[in-house]
């Protein structure tokens, strides 16, 4: 593995999240929007484990820049969120866009609401031995709620916004994530993945590095490290080091957790937790589009989504080329993601529905052509993010009343 192991996300001195001001000359765009958003996501690989995406949604008009590492668990730095976080940030705050819009066209008021989530994974098998498969368990969502609804009523209303919320399109049914593949600027077939039917799109190349930052328009940063973070009962402290699972079949059960409150200025503050492994929590901000309420000073549910997709796919590739000690120059992905409108955020009236992910992998290596099919192979079978939309998953609700204050 060439890639370099310095600390890249704090050497470039860049804020690890921030609203691009230039995504003219950066060259990305959304892809023609078929459900009600559209989102084009580009990932690359700064070193191993550090990777940046550049996320443009054609329903908000923003392009963000995020950032991922992982923690020691995997040989990480532990400089920005690992790629699970983004997917429980970006579901709990899609949650929490329905059920207040819900409740508002209701006409419920809601004087508290702090809702709770913990999403669970599964890992089993060698990776060496092309045994290691990832799995996606169902949500769990408490919801604390004081607002005039109780009862019955109080239970639709939570339960008819998770089913509205978009995110709920990728977790009920069986969607199949589509591919195309390139080795040093020359398209290949797939192998095992499902193909997506075309040729591929553009490689963003060195683009990324044209992104700049538009001026900040909050005080603060827009994700920060949590100190002293609640854990789960079952929280562990096992090593999940590159090598964990190379030699013998490992089964590992990684636990994150979430907690999302509203702030008064209107952003929903969401406390990531990682519980097993046992790592580091950050605090992520999020804010809808003006179509939604919204005046989008924070990325929004969908661009945490699809960047948490895409980090967790492109995590695996590190892994794999790690363990089998070969050499890959860059990677690259380009994903487009398609979610409808939310069914109360949205005016919809209808549950959230997506289509499957399709993502176009750049490979530059001097391996051979069936390396660069095995190990986007290996890639898709051991993403969790890719089995989560690969698995009909209904999330477990509980509602709480509680009081405000």
């Amino acid at each position: 593995m060439s890639k370099s192991q310095a600390n890249r996300l704090r050497e470039s001195g860049l804020p690890l999240f921030f609203k691009v001001a230039n995504p003219e000359a950066v060259g990305i765009t959304p892809p023609d929007n078929r459900l009600g958003e559209a989102l084009t996501t580009w990932v690359r690989s700064l070193s191993v484990m550090q990777k940046d995406a550049l996320v443009a949604s054609s329903r908000t008009g923003a392009v963000w820049r995020l950032a991922s590492d992982e923690g020691g668990y995997l040989a990480g730095h532990d400089e920005a969120p690992c790629p699970l976080a983004f997917l429980t940030v970006g579901m709990i705050a899609s949650y929490a866009n329905e059920i207040t819009a819900l409740a508002a066209q209701r006409g419920v008021a809601v004087r508290h609401l702090k809702l709770l989530q913990d999403n669970r994974y599964t890992m089993e098998g060698s990776m060496l031995k092309g045994t290691l498969v990832s799995g996606a368990l169902p949500p769990e969502l408490t919801v604390e709620i004081d607002c005039d609804a109780d009862g019955p009523a109080l239970q639709d209303l939570v339960l008819s916004a998770v089913a509205a919320a978009p995110l709920n399109g990728l977790l009920r049914g069986e969607l199949t994530s589509m591919f195309t593949l390139s080795r040093n600027g020359a398209a290949l077939a797939p192998d095992r993945v499902a193909p997506l039917g075309h040729a591929p799109l553009p490689d963003p190349g060195d683009h990324f590095d044209v992104a700049a930052p538009a001026p900040p328009e909050l005080d603060g940063p827009l994700v920060w490290k949590t100190p002293d973070p609640p854990l789960a009962e079952d929280a562990d402290g096992y090593a999940t080091d590159p090598g964990s699972t190379a030699h013998g079949d490992a089964r590992r059960d990684l636990h994150l957790g979430g907690i999302c409150t509203l702030r008064p200025d209107g952003l929903k503050e969401i406390t990531q937790l990682l519980h097993s492994p046992r790592g580091t929590s950050f605090t992520f901000l999020s804010e809808e589009g003006p179509d939604a309420g919204g005046q989008s000073r924070a990325p929004d549910a969908n661009t945490y989504v699809s960047a948490g997709i895409g980090f967790c796919f492109m995590t695996q590739f590190g892994r794999y080329v790690s363990m089998m000690k070969k050499t890959m120059d860059d990677y690259r992905i380009v994903q487009d993601t398609h979610f409808s409108l939310g069914g109360a955020s949205g005016g919809t009236g209808q549950a959230g529905a997506a289509d499957p992910v399709e993502t176009h992998v750049y490979l530059e290596t001097p391996e051979d052509e069936a390396f660069a099919r095995r190990i986007l192979d290996v890639a898709e079978g051991t993403c969790f993010l890719h089995a989560l939309c690969g698995t009909d998953l209904k999330t477990k609700v509980r509602v709480r009343e509680a009081v405000a204050g």
